[in-house]
């Protein structure tokens, strides 16, 4: 029935059709969001317990860094509600632009970005600092779950007469992988190497999910034999290979007698001091002497270990049971998501999460060498955790369409 037959039922205005096809109606899913902020609380109780020794003998202000983050975890807490009200469909049309900036920065960080130790990996704005890097993470999973969205019929091609579906290797892996290969090169140039492993998971978790050639992964796996062999018996072609700075670090992961431990293995050896003294339950929390400038900067990527030592096992295990509950419920509203595009975006953020967290807990614990990288949710950084909050917003955009019993 149309406006001139009814005139009580007046037309959407063009604005308001819009906004329909803009934002989105009906509710996200309630037990992501509770276990997000349980993330965050838990973390940002831990910057302050990690930070307040190092914050009053570096700035003279117990409070410095926890004001700070609780700034930034409003900021992300607006900015995740914001994006959760964006319907999905819009982010996955401005995919390919958000992308091409990503990849702007990256190159551009190369040219004017400002350095940190021997890498060249942060933009300084004035107002706020941030590493590209970041925002390629995020950026790479869109791109993926885009291209297995966009091209899913050449990715799953009829085979011949019969009425089943092969996929085709250049569509479904050789393609996307060149994403991941120039979104990493670029960052191997930052000599940004924890940023590059990172990127370099997240997209073969979303190459997989997508429908990548398993045997073309047979390669994937013995390369990752071959790197293990070099560092473990090909030192020599490993020294001159790598950066000095980096080879360094691998070096006092494998030799750390060789160091001197007052100054090259301190922040390791006294993350693992921190880790053993925790014991079971824990010193109490507020109570780790190791955070007391025996760790440096204890607040940033060694938090764990102030973790590990004021809550002891139990603590530790509750953070990674939460961490896998998290991934748990992504992959719940995964499988439930309408398409191609929604699902992999899903896994994807999900994969980067669990994989950051994985990396610095076993950075933390020395069984991989030390490098830098944030544990998701918990160390301190305004614009890691304002990205990571907006990505949060993405999965909670498509959790409003999961294909949930009610």
């Amino acid at each position: 029935m149309d406006y001139q037959s009814n005139p009580s039922k007046k037309p959407k205005s063009t604005v308001s059709a819009k906004l329909d096809s803009i934002l989105v109606k009906g509710d996200f899913d309630r037990p992501l969001f509770v276990i997000i902020m349980l993330l965050l609380c838990f973390g940002s109780v831990m910057v302050f317990s990690a930070s307040y020794a190092y914050a009053y003998s570096s700035r003279d202000d117990s409070s410095f860094y926890i004001r700070k983050q609780l700034l930034y975890a409003l900021i992300g807490v607006l900015a995740m509600w914001g994006i959760s009200k964006i319907h999905y469909k819009v982010i996955q049309l401005f995919t390919p632009v958000i992308y091409g900036i990503s990849i702007a920065l990256l190159v551009l960080v190369l040219v004017i970005g400002t350095s940190e130790d021997e890498a060249k990996r942060w933009m300084n704005l004035g107002f706020i600092s941030f590493q590209p890097s970041e925002i390629a993470k995020f950026a790479l999973v869109l791109m993926l779950a885009w291209f297995a969205h966009k091209y899913r019929k050449r990715i799953m091609e009829r085979d011949g007469t019969l009425a089943t579906y092969t996929k085709s290797a250049v569509w479904s892996t050789v393609i996307p992988m060149l994403f991941v290969i120039l979104t990493c090169g670029l960052v191997v140039l930052e000599n940004h190497l924890s940023g590059t492993i990172i990127l370099l998971c997240i997209g073969v978790s979303v190459i997989w999910a997508g429908g990548g050639k398993k045997s073309v992964y047979l390669i994937g796996l013995l390369a990752i034999l071959l790197v293990v062999y070099i560092i473990l018996f090909q030192q020599d072609f490993l020294k001159e290979l790598l950066p000095a700075y980096q080879w360094k670090r691998i070096d006092m992961w494998l030799n750390p007698e060789a160091y001197d431990v007052q100054d090259d293995t301190w922040q390791t050896v006294q993350g693992l001091i921190a880790v053993g003294s925790g014991g079971i339950f824990g010193r109490g929390i507020g109570n780790s002497l190791q955070k007391h400038l025996f760790i440096s900067q204890p607040q940033n990527d060694f938090i764990f270990a102030v973790l590990c030592e004021e809550l002891g096992l139990v603590g530790a295990a509750a953070l990674i049971i939460l961490y896998m509950v998290f991934f748990i419920r992504c992959l719940q509203i995964a499988r439930r998501a309408p398409d191609v595009f929604s699902t992999l975006t899903v896994i994807g953020i999900a994969s980067h999460v669990m994989i950051q967290a994985l990396l610095n807990m076993m950075v933390v614990t020395s069984i991989i060498p030390n490098t830098g990288i944030a544990l998701p949710f918990f160390s301190y950084g305004g614009s890691s955790l304002t990205f990571l909050m907006v990505e949060m917003g993405i999965v909670l955009s498509i959790s409003r369409f999961s294909r949930i019993q009610k």
